[in-house]
């Protein structure tokens, strides 16, 4: 455990190597007003804290950097509750007041909306049609031995499905059951769809089967979230090293391995993942802050920065948390 003089250098060195990105040296910490200590007491400390493996000391600087751990130590311990200035809480205010677009164009705005707010790449995950609502339901004859059944959902996709039918159903079975489908999906999540499949597939009624079989059509596990990455040109900004630049860049390309980065950050109940921890090689020299979106009680989705490991982790976590709750808030009205 560091005592108080080596933790409030420790933060002191964070937070100038944040908004400088370079190597701290004693003398500076020393004359800042924080600290009524000489330079060699300073300079013993931070040699402690390098041993410590809270500091690394490059060796083209007399000064030091932090390590992941020391990142670690400064998030889990202090990070002040960092807050939006009043110019960019109006923007996320007036952004979300007027968001009245179709789900995908939501999120992906989102996602420029946080990289605009960071200077950071960002990670926008939106629900999955699994628990968007059903809008309304439509059964359509292509010939005489099939029908297409239209389902409009809450986030904007329609689905379409192909049924084989008997040559013996007429228009108005078709209307009938396209009625009854209608009252029995309307404001139903897709995913509890199934629940409504209580017909005897042996009846002899030409509406209960036609239904049976749309049920059936839907029935299935969907996994195709809304996914949408930001800012990937900043990402090449914040690193001096082009085969950093290159490994990033590259990995953000992959939805799969953002997505799969996500999901164990959330599944290990981590916020924050910093370097090596969220265990993907090419983002070692970034660090990951999320925060989940909740609607109507139920998490559906995840909003995310990605930026370099001396990132500003008071305005992301901030920032990440205001526009979570605001999109979940929007998502909820919808």
């Amino acid at each position: 455990m560091l005592d108080d003089r080596k933790t409030a250098i420790l933060r002191a060195i964070v937070e100038e190597y944040i908004a400088t990105a370079q190597p701290v040296g004693s003398a500076h910490i020393a004359n800042s007003n924080e600290f009524a200590v000489s330079s060699a007491t300073v300079r013993n400390d931070m040699a402690a804290l390098e041993r410590e493996g809270f500091l690394s000391h490059p060796h083209t600087s007399a000064g030091r950097i932090p390590t992941d751990k020391g990142y670690r130590f400064f998030v889990d311990n202090l990070v002040p509750n960092g807050t939006l200035g009043t110019l960019d809480q109006a923007k996320v205010g007036s952004f979300f007041e007027s968001a009245h677009f179709r789900l995908e164009e939501t999120l992906q705005r989102t996602s420029t909306l946080l990289t605009q707010l960071t200077n950071y790449a960002s990670v926008v995950i939106g629900p999955s049609v699994e628990v968007a609502v059903v809008r309304s339901v439509q059964l359509v004859r292509l010939s005489s031995h099939h029908i297409t059944v239209v389902v409009v959902l809450s986030n904007g996709v329609v689905e379409n499905e192909q049924i084989e039918i008997g040559i013996d159903t007429s228009d108005d079975d078709i209307s009938n059951a396209n009625t009854k489908l209608q009252k029995m999906m309307s404001s139903t999540p897709l995913r509890d769809v199934a629940k409504h499949r209580t017909f005897n597939q042996n009846s002899f009624d030409v509406v209960a089967q036609l239904c049976e079989r749309v049920f059936a059509s839907l029935d299935r596990t969907r996994n195709d979230e809304t996914f949408f990455v930001g800012g990937a040109a900043q990402m090449a900004e914040a690193f001096d090293a082009v085969e950093i630049v290159r490994n990033v860049l590259h990995t953000l390309e992959q939805q799969y391995v953002v997505v799969t980065l996500v999901r164990d950050m959330l599944n290990r109940g981590l916020s924050v993942a910093i370097g090596a921890e969220h265990g993907v090689e090419p983002l070692s020299a970034c660090s990951v802050v999320l925060a989940p979106v909740i609607a109507d009680g139920e998490t559906v989705g995840t909003v995310g920065v990605l930026g370099p490991t001396r990132m500003n982790y008071p305005q992301a976590l901030a920032t990440v948390e205001l526009v979570s709750d605001r999109l979940g808030r929007r998502l909820t009205e919808n």
